[in-house]
This record gives C-alpha cells, structure tokens and sequence, in this order.
C-alpha cells in the first residue's frame, strides 16, 4: 500500500479539529497541524489552539512549538513538516493526517516552493521597523515600483507578504517574481486532499460565535501580555491587531470585536476562493 498523506482543509471554523481528530483515530495516524499562527507558543486563545481534551485524544505536531519572536516561513514548515512526513512513515504508519487553513503552508508540502534568495535578518527587521512608522501604504508603494508583477498577484495589505517581497528585492537586486518559476516537486507519496464546507450563513454564524468565545477565555488580556513583542511577524494577524487597536485606545471593544468578526469571514472567504482553484479536492458537506 503506498504511503499517503490525508490533508484535512478548509475555512477557518469548519471544524477541521474534530474532524481530522477523527480519522486520525481511525488511521492510528497523529495530527500533523498545518496551521501558520496555531505553531506559536503565546498565540494559544485568538488562534483557537485545540483544547486540552482534543489534544490528549491524538498526538498533535506543531501546536505552540515556535516563539513569536521567531520569523518562521512558509519554505521552514515545508522543510520541517517534510522530515517530519518521512520520520513517520519510517516508523511504519501507511496514511497520516494533516490539518490547517493556511494555504501556503498546504501548498508548500504540496507542491513545494521556489528556491528563493536566503534571507536576511537585518533588512527584515529594518522593514518591520519603517512598517511601525510608516505603515503599510508606504511599503506597498515601494513594492510597486520595484516588483509590480508581485505587488499585482499578492495582497498588498498582508504585511508579511510585502515585506517578504522587497527583503527579497534588497537581498538579490532583483524582484520577486522573477524567481518564481512555477514547477512543482515531486513527493515520494500519496497526497489526498478533503476539503469541509458549510453553508456560508452557518460558517458565519460559527465564525461570530467562536470570536465572542474567544473574548470570554481571555482574548484582551491575552494580547495585553504580547503589548512588548506587537511588531513581530507573528502577530500581523486578525484577532490581535483590532485588540491592539483597542488597547491603543483607537476603538471601542465592542467595535474591536465587530472588526475581528468581519476580519475573519473575509479571510474564510479567501480562503475557499484560493482552494476552490484546486480541482484535486475532494468537498464534504458537514
């Protein structure tokens, strides 16, 4: 029987955890997260890390592994999810379950990445630095004019992107986009893609819901205790940049959470927009 890998995708509150919890129990498989903030250690309420009861059921990797004060990629998680894929198998499991909503990491395990420039520590953390005193108007702008092939085919308010690009673009001398070549790697394995969907009005309820439960664990004092580390990469995400907002005084809580709601349906939007591309998935209604 060929070694296969079981991803488990879709909008962010569809219930990927339980679901992948339950054949990873049916495959004798751990989890293997595939989730870009779930990995970071102090991100634990905003990010819906699975609860204590979820996590005993099943052996779970890359849940809260990474500090947030570590810029951890797309090209990292494919590195370390594949020695990971490779050390499992070897140990004898023939399908193993892997669970998350962000596209790039599925897509690097996938398919892999471009071999892109290294990067490098100093000009990262000088544009994370003019992003604090500037914004993130600025930067886009810059990206315009040195990479407008990049700046058209990304979205210019995902920080993390944009200053990706021109760390690549000061690093190399040239844009991004001409490194990306397209080619897919191959993998020694079998990959199957499930893809769980909702009806949209259900997500959305699930999606508000999750985001006032969040507020009842603890959200704000959560993110008042990452107030000193706020510019790092990790946090550039929604549910701790409107807290911010309001710990700032910008905003009212109410409208802090009205934001995270809205923020966050947009992004499950994004997300099924971006797999629906994907011919190769195979859709269960939930």
């Amino acid at each position: 029987m060929p070694r296969r890998l079981e991803i488990i995708l879709g909008p962010t509150a569809v219930g990927k955890t339980d679901y992948s919890i339950c054949r990873a129990l049916e495959y004798g498989s751990p989890v293997i997260s595939c989730d870009s903030r779930q990995i970071y250690k102090e991100m634990t309420i905003g990010t819906a890390v699975p609860d204590a009861s979820q996590l005993a059921a099943v052996k779970h990797y890359f849940i809260q592994t990474i500090p947030v004060t570590s810029a951890y990629t797309a090209g990292d998680y494919e590195q370390d999810a594949l020695a990971l894929i490779r050390d499992l198998f070897n140990q004898g499991h023939e399908t193993l379950v892997m669970t998350g909503g962000s596209m790039f990491y599925i897509d690097a395990v996938c398919n892999g990445l471009d071999d892109l420039p290294d990067g490098d520590r100093e000009v990262r953390d000088q544009l994370w630095k003019r992003l604090e005193e500037e914004g993130i108007e600025s930067l886009a702008g810059e990206l315009k004019a040195r990479d407008p092939e990049t700046y058209s085919s990304i979205d210019t308010r995902n920080s993390q992107r944009v200053i990706r690009a021109l760390e690549v673009y000061q690093v190399s001398g040239q844009p991004l986009s001409s490194f990306k070549t397209g080619r897919r790697k191959k993998r020694d394995f079998e990959i199957v893609k499930i893809g769980l969907e909702r009806p949209r009005e259900e997500l959305y309820e699930r999606i508000d819901r999750r985001v006032l439960a969040m507020m009842d664990a603890g959200l704000v004092e959560e993110v008042r205790s990452l107030l000193p580390y706020r510019s790092c990469q990790a946090l550039q995400t929604v549910g701790y940049k409107e807290i911010f907002e309001y710990l700032d005084g910008k905003i009212p809580l109410s409208e802090a959470i009205r934001l995270i709601q809205r923020n966050t349906r947009h992004y499950a939007k994004k997300q099924l927009t971006w797999w629906r591309r994907d011919q190769t998935i195979e859709w269960v209604s939930l």
